[in-house]
């Protein structure tokens, strides 16, 4: 079964750190590129972060540049997304997705839930 499952979120305070996994069952993380994405309640979703398949290119959003850093460990076939100095603003649902734009026919996890207290 093709699938992907994040762990990691949860309650922190703002300044805070957190680590999100993303692993991948079913095919190699490492053939595609990886996104994180997120989104609050009611906003859209967006990227935060996406590491390439090929020569591991990263990108940030610039609401997260110098806080937020992607890396994968083809290995244990994971993507993770280490967090730090984290704002109230950050507080949404933290996905991770085959691509670095989301489409409604991406392999996507089913989220986990990252609240930032002020």
């Amino acid at each position: 079964q093709v699938q992907l499952v994040e762990s990691g979120g949860g309650l922190v305070h703002a300044g805070g750190s957190l680590r999100l996994s993303c692993v991948a069952s079913g095919f190699a993380l490492e053939l595609y590129p990886i996104g994180w994405f997120r989104q609050a309640p009611g906003k859209e979703r967006e990227v935060v972060s996406c590491i390439s398949s090929q020569d591991g290119t990263l990108y940030y959003a610039d609401s997260v540049k110098g806080r937020f850093h992607i890396s994968r460990d083809n290995m244990k076939n994971t993507v993770y997304l280490e967090m730090y100095s984290l704002k109230p603003e950050d507080t949404a649902v933290y996905s991770c997705a085959t691509d670095c734009a989301w489409s409604d026919d991406l392999t996507a996890g089913q989220g986990t839930q990252v609240t930032v207290a002020s």
